[in-house]
């Protein structure tokens, strides 16, 4: 029974890791959609209204955030977006990474250093997460994209 123990416990800790770095990305989303659901329902959107409005506005923040930076050509909007991305999911990240070592980890200190290692990893998770899909483009200069692919002169003879 011990063995059993902690081979579940072991994959319990495994999977709640997994759900944490897998939801990342969603923290600033999540903010958004909580933020507008509770104002809808505070000026009288009701329950039902109120849930739809904070789901539709957490869908459509994270959307845009990421067309937004798949789509964007300037190097400052993207960083300023992943930014806006990965800084509530690094602050999440250190919010659960300093309560699980309170298990067994008795030094404040201790905790400190892995809530801030968590953090790190949880923010950069994010920030990876939402700039996979941004193409690295060729840097433009004045308009005109340079080493561009120039007929040769056979083709104007044939």
């Amino acid at each position: 029974m011990l063995a059993l123990g902690l081979v579940l416990n072991t994959l319990g800790i495994g999977l709640f890791c997994w759900a944490i770095f897998a939801l990342a990305v969603y923290a600033l989303p999540f903010f958004v959609a909580l933020s507008v659901g509770m104002f809808a329902f505070r000026h009288g959107a009701g329950v039902f209204g109120a849930l739809l409005i904070g789901i539709a506005s957490g869908t459509l923040t994270l959307a845009a955030g990421q067309v937004a930076v798949a789509v964007s050509r300037s190097l400052t909007l993207r960083v300023a977006i992943a930014t806006a991305f990965a800084v509530p999911a690094a602050i999440a990240g250190y919010h659960v990474v300093f309560v699980l070592p309170q298990i067994g980890v008795p030094s404040l200190t201790w905790r400190e250093a892995f809530a801030c290692g968590g953090a790190v990893c949880i923010g950069g998770t994010a920030w990876t997460r939402l700039t996979v899909f941004a193409e690295l483009r060729p840097l433009e200069s004045g308009g005109v994209v340079e080493n561009m692919p120039r007929p040769s002169s056979c083709s104007r003879h044939a």
